[in-house]
């Protein structure tokens, strides 16, 4: 098969819809299939082009098997609000001639992703002309988290951006999101349920396990093999709840028995504010992202993983760091609702704490804390679920036979709604 991705993140970008997509894309190539990229330069989550890399300059490159086309991109600094959509604006329009190009060699598939979402305008363009399947995979939904955020206010715009959204993501072949609570999401957006599809996140059980010895990165980063890890690792962003986090760490830093530390391991836009609110506390510390390589030592650093969420947010989006920490072996603590996707993969593993209360956070973090047996059984039930239902090999494998099966129904001019687990 041949099959165009159009999406603004993509290796060597280490995190979220970059390393899922680089990792989908390799496999299919590796597949024997035809898999080409059209993407920006590098710039997340720093915000900043990558060395190597020009902003305002068209490359082409080859990554594992992989044909990359990089386009120019405006970034804004700091994003937020109408930057957002500009710079999201700015790839559109320079992607455009890239994607206009391909109906000379005509795809069996188009793959776009959301965010941004101005790129489903013009990869269900270049899809309806050449007469690929029109495939929209659904990460976040971005209108929805910027309103819910306050990076957008005016309810006019959400109006229109919100009708615009649903005619266009009707009319896609397939429309795919990663969980089930997002697929019910897009019902409600006037998507067909023969055209949905769940296409979730998965993890390389091979690459990320736990270690039956302490991590070396903890004696790099000088922290006592003794001493109990809480974790967060990912992009420092408004939607996160890091602040939730360091309020936490605070009611610890003077706890009897609280001795814990709160490693934070990420980059993003809100790095910096991050850093001030965490300023005298000497039980948080800050680290940079860790290469692709080293992951697998970073999340066994962690005695307990914390995955903060914001409550407005927690229905549109499902963390694809969670993968890795159940992988890991280790036990989760989520801000929140046990309604909720991550809180229904979470509850057998982890603890649960509501959205914004970092009282109950502190406490769930002390107890674990305090708990080695309990950490170990609830880590060992988080290893067995990505086991079970996250391996890359089966969801992959699905994924492709997915594509498969709905160009021969394509051919045959029949629809079906199917799941991908």
């Amino acid at each position: 098969m041949r099959i165009l991705v159009h999406t603004i993140f993509y290796r060597p970008e280490l995190t979220g819809v970059a390393k899922y997509t680089a990792e989908m894309c390799q496999w299919l190539a590796a597949r024997g299939h035809e898999v080409e990229v059209v993407c920006p330069p590098p710039y997340y989550p720093h915000w900043e082009i990558q060395p190597g890399y020009r902003q305002w300059k068209y490359m082409r490159e080859g990554l594992d098997g992989v044909r990359v086309t990089r386009c120019p991109i405006w970034l804004p600094a700091p994003p937020g609000g109408m930057q957002r959509i500009l710079y999201s604006l700015s790839f559109l329009i320079s992607s455009l001639p890239v994607m206009l190009g391909k109906l000379f060699r005509k795809p069996d598939v188009v793959f776009v992703l959301e965010p941004s979402f101005l790129n489903v305008i013009t990869s269900l363009l270049v899809a309806n002309l050449t007469g690929a399947l029109a495939w929209l995979q659904i990460k976040d939904y971005e209108i929805d988290i910027a309103f819910d955020l306050g990076q957008l206010k005016q309810s006019w715009l959400r109006l229109i951006l919100l009708r615009m959204e649903s005619w266009i993501i009707r009319r896609f072949d397939i429309v795919s999101t990663i969980s089930r609570a997002m697929q019910a999401k897009a019902l409600t957006k006037g998507v067909r349920e023969e055209h949905l599809v769940l296409f979730p996140d998965w993890v390389d059980t091979d690459r990320i396990f736990p270690l039956t010895v302490p991590s070396p990165l903890r004696s790099e980063l000088g922290i006592p093999h003794d001493r109990v890890v809480a974790l967060f690792s990912g992009t420092l962003n408004a939607k996160q709840g890091i602040e939730t986090l360091i309020a936490a760490a605070g009611k610890l830093s003077k706890h009897p028995g609280g001795d814990v530390l709160f490693l934070i391991c990420g980059n993003g836009p809100a790095a910096a504010k991050l850093q001030a609110l965490a300023a005298g506390l000497p039980n948080v510390r800050f680290v940079g992202l860790q290469p692709a390589e080293r992951l697998n030592e970073l999340l066994n650093v962690a005695d307990i993983h914390v995955l903060p969420q914001v409550q407005k947010v927690a229905e549109s989006v499902l963390p694809s760091k969670l993968l890795g920490m159940l992988a890991s072996g280790r036990p989760v603590v989520a801000t929140v609702g046990p309604e909720s996707e991550v809180g229904r993969m979470v509850a057998d593993c982890g603890l649960l704490t509501t959205p914004g209360d970092a009282r109950q956070l502190a406490t769930a973090i002390r107890n674990l804390a305090a708990d080695p047996q309990q950490r170990s059984t609830l880590g060992f039930k988080a290893r067995e679920t990505a086991l079970r239902s996250l391996r890359h090999d089966v969801i992959l494998g699905a994924f492709e036979r997915e594509i498969e099966r709905r160009l021969s129904l394509r051919m045959a001019g029949q629809t079906s709604g199917v799941r991908l687990t």
